[in-house]
């Protein structure tokens, strides 16, 4: 009897143990803005009937909900189970054996170094002793004692000398363990000792091999838009590098998979709303107001960001000294200066809310480390005025940035001496045969010279944009080489899928993604932008004189908010935000702050003038202009300022003279388009009248 309890017993325990455990690799991951969905390859064999297989080595961090299983062929699932096991480890990085190894030799060679120091210490107390000796139990001759004194002094030396450069080795061996240390804190940041498991029912009604699709949502995963900009110089395109900065921490490494990236964040809810009947009664004047209505949020919140700074304006770009900038749902703030600028460390929180009195609150997501913000005054409609640019005429000899709009044969037939370009239908673009031979261009793709390029080589779809240089300017890159002409192609890094609801970059190049929330920065594609340029000056709310591009025909490349790296004439020129929510039909970019162009703004004094006039007190207001272009070139300059424009009958404004302006009533808004040679000077002035009942205060 005991022996069959004992069998009864056993029998759920060997069930058990003979689950068959399969492996899996991940092969492809489609990336979100917040989480990831992760693609797996596995192989299994399946015995007529029902079999029990677990699915080993998975994330930690998987939404059993959206676990799915493809190429089951005529077999189906009885039960799906997803656990965790916390006794098997995480794979490791296979350096970490290799670094633990070394740490200990280095130990190893430290406690031997460590007793040589001990036997040399030992050696100089022997010494020290029987020098003491010899003087108490004998007398002797000075030749004697400088003998004796001599040995000693040489090897007390000796030892000293060795027991340093003992010492150096030791820390030598302890600066190589630090670093060694140091490599696995970081290996092992935040290490995740538990693996997820899949544990699956079949039942085949054959025996069959299957090739199973294993996919599953992940947490702890995401992208964020990163862009680079960069402008060679005055009247040039820009050069927009669209990047996606991938970071990971599920539990599992990423190993030389097909990355796509995409702008759909399964985390939002989708629930469309519903609108219900709105039925009126009296209630309490101190009612709560209704919740303002939620705006389209395309902000992807940013997990890298660690300190935040910005300005924060009204409506009419004025700054708000001490509004709040709270970290949402902590006490962690700050309140901005005098001219509505901001500084904030973040360590936790995903969301700022940006309040000040009279204003209505916003909330934005963490998405960026420069957020600035315009808060909208409270149950007032203000129309946002949006300014754009004139530019400069561009005339670098670009010939295009996108195939698809203009065709190839448009775009270097004639372009170059020898470079003949067949029709779209041909996808291909080819040197004419005859007259290469003699004079053929120098072909550069994705920055490599590519010697003998010939028909073929570079389907028309996989091209970005083309560039054709010729004479001093190739020369000047290429030498000799350049000398019959330069063509300089840019090929794709990504293919977009628009589906309906977003919008995704398929990756070309493979990756390997550790799981280690270090950022993975993937090049997504590379554009070049026609760009009208001009500097800018607001006199009123900053005194800088600012470099500004504008940017037509972006829509089409599926740009999302985010922070921006400007490059200028070679050189680093700052940080900007490129947010496409906020803008129409022109992106207007900011380059940077010329210093070699200044600008003033002064208010006449006029103290003979009226103040008042019966009941009604009269502000006379004239304002002097001054901007000075110090550059060694002459430029174009928009300078803007305004005349206040009066919401409420007893205020007037009144006598208005924009003098050389161009004066939009609506908005009151000045604006005064000039060309400055170099060190040129130009004055302007403008004046206006405001009359209000006397006792009552306005702020201009």
């Amino acid at each position: 009897m005991k022996k069959l309890l004992f069998f009864f017993v056993l029998c759920p325990i060997l069930g058990f143990g003979n689950d068959k455990k399969v492996p899996s690799s991940i092969k492809d991951v489609t990336v979100y803005l917040s989480g990831a969905q992760i693609f797996r390859k596995a192989q299994c064999q399946l015995n007529e009937g029902k079999n029990k297989l677990v699915f080993t080595g998975l994330s930690p961090k998987i939404e059993e909900s959206s676990i799915q299983i493809s190429g089951l062929q005529s077999v189906s699932i009885l039960s799906m189970s997803y656990d965790l096991n916390y006794l098997a480890k995480t794979e490791s990085d296979p350096n970490v054996k290799q670094w633990e190894d070394e740490i200990v030799e280095h130990q190893h060679q430290t406690t031997l170094l460590n007793h040589i120091i001990v036997g040399l210490d030992e050696e100089e107390k022997v010494i020290t002793s029987n020098r003491s000796i010899n003087n108490r139990v004998q007398s002797l001759d000075l030749n004697r004692v400088k003998q004796i004194s001599a040995y000693y002094r040489e090897r007390i030396t000796e030892i000293r000398n060795e027991i340093f450069k003992t010492n150096l080795k030791i820390n030598e061996h302890k600066l190589e363990i630090n670093k060694l240390q140091k490599q696995l804190a970081e290996i092992n940041n935040a290490p995740e000792e538990e693996q997820g498991e899949l544990t699956i029912t079949f039942d085949a009604p054959i025996s069959i091999d299957l090739n199973l699709s294993i996919s599953y949502l992940v947490r702890d995963a995401g992208w964020i838009p990163n862009y680079d900009i960069k402008s060679k110089k005055l009247n040039a395109p820009i050069d927009l590098a669209y990047k996606a900065h991938v970071y990971q921490k599920t539990g599992k490494d990423w190993d030389n998979v097909k990355v796509t990236l995409s702008t759909g964040n399964p985390k939002v809810n989708v629930s469309k709303p519903n609108l219900g009947t709105k039925y009126l009664n009296f209630v309490s004047r101190y009612a709560k107001r209704p919740k303002a209505t939620p705006k389209k949020k395309g902000y992807a919140y940013n997990p890298l960001v660690r300190k935040i700074t910005g300005t924060v304006v009204d409506a009419s770009g004025a700054p708000l000294p001490g509004a709040n900038v709270v970290v949402k749902g902590t006490r962690k703030g700050a309140q901005t200066d005098f001219d509505g600028n901001f500084e904030l460390n973040v360590s936790s929180g995903k969301e700022l809310s940006f309040s000040y009195l009279g204003y209505v609150t916003q909330q934005i997501p963490i998405y960026s480390s420069v957020i600035n913000v315009q808060l909208e005054e409270d149950a007032v409609a203000l129309d946002e005025v949006v300014v754009t640019g004139m530019g400069i005429k561009r005339e670098k000899r670009v010939v295009g940035y996108a195939l698809s709009s203009v065709s190839a044969e448009q775009m270097l037939q004639g372009k170059v001496a020898g470079v003949n370009v067949r029709g779209r239908s041909s996808n291909s673009i080819r040197a004419n045969s005859n007259i290469s031979r003699i004079l053929p261009p120098l072909y550069i793709v994705d920055g490599m010279p590519l010697a003998g390029f010939m028909e073929g080589d570079l389907d028309e779809n996989e091209i970005q944009s083309v560039e054709v240089l010729k004479g001093a300017e190739a020369s000047a890159i290429y030498g000799n080489r350049g000398t019959n002409g330069i063509i300089v192609i840019t090929t794709k890094k990504s293919t977009i899928q628009d589906d309906l609801t977003n919008t995704k970059f398929v990756i070309k190049k493979t990756y390997s993604i550790i799981s280690d929330g270090d950022i993975t920065a993937i090049e997504i594609n590379t554009f070049q932008l026609p760009a009208e340029y001009e500097y800018f000056a607001a006199p009123l709310i900053n005194e800088n004189v600012f470099l500004t591009a504008s940017l037509k025909d972006w829509e089409k490349f599926q740009l999302l908010p985010g922070e921006a790296n400007v490059y200028f004439e070679g050189g680093y020129a700052g940080k900007t935000n490129i947010d496409p929510f906020t803008v129409k039909k022109e992106m207007i970019l900011s380059l940077g702050i010329d210093p070699n162009i200044t600008v003033s703004r002064k208010q006449q004094r006029n103290f003979k003038s009226k103040s008042f006039t019966g009941s009604n007190r009269i502000l006379d207001r004239t304002y002097d202009l001054e901007v000075k272009n110090n550059k060694n070139l002459a430029v174009n300059l928009k300078l803007i300022d305004r005349v206040p424009i009066s919401q409420n009958k007893d205020i007037k404004v009144d006598d208005i003279e924009p003098q050389m302006a161009n004066y939009n009533k609506k908005t009151g808004l000045l604006t005064w388009n000039m060309k400055l040679d170099s060190q040129e000077s130009k004055k302007e002035s403008f004046s206006f009248q405001v009359k209000y009942p006397r006792g009552r205060y306005i702020s201009l």
